[in-house]
């Protein structure tokens, strides 16, 4: 019965290995067509190794139609909105937080239901919305959308870390006559830095990888970001620059690598509260 046990749970476990392995080459393969693709001469959909090195794709696109003015654009449009998000979001998740009230659990339902809705439902109003009040085609519009449309999820995480921050420290602030607005700013926010930069990197990778909204909200081709501006590698009858491509969406993916890595250590960092409230 022993060896059989042990026959069972080896199986098992063969299982969930050869699942995972599954799963990450659905991860990986795509990944190496990027790579191999980007310094291959006659890149394609298949997997390969080139059958020779080559930069001719970066030298093709690092040029400022291509990539330098839409990775600008990029940077001014979802920078601009992260940081709007992370600060509305601060100032919305704090009375939630700290403040008892009966509208807290309707406000908190609300925006948990704003979260699941798809931006492609509302598009259509937004966009006769800013065409009356003058906000189409500017970057200012597109910024004020990316970061509302990106809030309810933001202020639903920010909330939940700002929870596990204890109020005694507060309290011991507005003692010494701290507002509550020194406190968030001066104690609050700085013991959640991890959970400040999830929401950062959060928020920062959704709006710039989204595509709709400012292929709806932006005309002027000066104006697109690489979200978009990634659709001109996709040319007429099917034809497409796959090894130009390639080489794109890696210097495209750089950012959110560097942003990634910026803030990896307060990621893993904790909160660091151990003892704050002893004694």
């Amino acid at each position: 019965m022993t060896a059989r046990a042990t026959r069972v749970g080896r199986s098992r476990r063969l299982a969930a290995d050869a699942g995972l392995l599954v799963v990450a080459a659905a991860f990986v393969l795509p990944l190496a067509w990027v790579l191999l693709s980007s310094v291959d001469p006659d890149a394609d959909l298949r997997v390969k190794t080139p059958d020779g090195l080559t930069f001719d794709n970066f030298d093709a696109i690092l040029t400022d139609d291509i990539t330098f003015t839409p990775l600008r654009n990029s940077l001014v449009l979802c920078g601009g909105a992260t940081v709007l998000t992370v600060v509305c979001a601060a100032l919305a998740a704090y009375p939630l937080s700290r403040f008892r009230s009966r509208l807290n659990r309707p406000f908190l339902l609300t925006i948990l239901f704003a979260t699941s809705l798809p931006i492609t439902a509302i598009m259509v109003p937004v966009y006769a919305l800013f065409v009356q009040i003058d906000l189409i085609d500017t970057m200012q519009g597109t910024i004020f959308f990316f970061a509302a449309s990106q809030l309810p999820f933001a202020i639903w995480l920010m909330k939940n870390f700002m929870d596990g921050v204890p109020k005694e420290l507060e309290e011991a602030a507005w003692t010494d006559g701290a507002s509550s607005l020194q406190s968030l700013v001066r104690i609050v926010l700085p013991l959640m830095g991890p959970g400040v930069a999830v929401v950062t990197v959060f928020s920062f990778v959704m709006m710039w990888g989204n595509f709709f909204v400012p292929f709806m909200l932006l005309l002027t081709p000066d104006q697109m970001p690489a979200a978009v501006s990634i659709n001109e590698f996709f040319g007429n009858r099917g034809t497409v620059a796959y090894g130009q491509l390639a080489a794109f969406s890696i210097i495209y993916s750089t950012p959110v690598i560097l942003l990634y890595v910026l803030v990896a250590r307060r990621l893993g960092g904790g909160f660091a509260l151990g003892g704050a409230v002893k004694g």
